[in-house]
């Protein structure tokens, strides 16, 4: 195609079950230079509930045990992450399969003393998931229109989404840890301790302390590789 001013490639964060390079790869076959990154200013939070846990049956809805990770601003907190580069072909798929999030930019930078790839051809921003409200959503994901909810959460019974009163989904945690733990002791730490509960308080690490089950559950057989670290 002829030259635009748009790179081909784009660099997208990955900070809950994307730190797993196989989850990355299965889900963006195309992938490129997966490298461990850090981006400063935002924490990650068990705010929100996700439908696809619901449907695949992983999610304990009497115990409210069906959250999914996003990022927010927040001062002094510092994540590290994933990052890797898809063609730019392949971003309307990754909104779509990211629906509920706000997108926003944030500069990534190596891990102190590495050095990542040339990576002239790639944005300089990374795109990274975070918290939306109810609000927006509905108004900009659904375009105010109470079918297309339906058709994403309501059918699921589910009539907020972001909230503080509801926690993860422990196959999805304790793959999140395991591809946490995958990477070595400082992102294993990171996890743990720049994660917390939708209380902005509870941290995972306290949380596994004081729920150690979590790390002893086993997906159901048809999402063993998908949720295994």
């Amino acid at each position: 195609g002829t030259a635009t001013a748009e790179t081909p490639w784009v660099a997208i964060v990955g900070f809950g079950s994307l730190l797993s390079e196989r989850s990355a790869r299965s889900t963006f076959p195309n992938l490129r230079n997966f490298r461990l990154g850090v981006v400063r200013g935002h924490r990650r939070v068990f705010a929100h509930i996700a439908p696809i846990f619901i449907e695949r049956g992983i999610a304990n809805v009497e115990l409210l045990q069906m959250s999914s990770l996003s990022t927010e601003p927040h001062e002094g907190e510092t994540l590290i992450v994933t990052v890797f580069d898809i063609p730019r072909s392949e971003l309307p798929a990754f909104y779509e399969r990211e629906h509920e999030f706000r997108f926003i930019d944030v500069v990534p930078e190596p891990l102190p003393g590495e050095t990542w790839p040339d990576l002239t051809d790639t944005t300089k921003t990374a795109i990274m998931c975070a918290r939306f409200t109810d609000e927006e959503y509905f108004k900009e994901r659904c375009n105010s229109d109470k079918a297309i909810y339906h058709e994403r959460y309501g059918r699921f019974h589910v009539d907020r989404i972001w909230r503080d009163d509801i926690f993860p989904c422990g196959v999805y945690l304790r793959h999140c840890v395991l591809a946490a733990k995958g990477h070595g002791g400082a992102v294993y730490d990171n996890f743990l301790d720049h994660t917390y509960l939708g209380d902005r308080k509870t941290t995972i690490r306290q949380y596994l302390s004081n729920n150690p089950q979590v790390m002893q559950l086993v997906p159901p057989a048809l999402f063993a590789d998908r949720y295994n670290g």
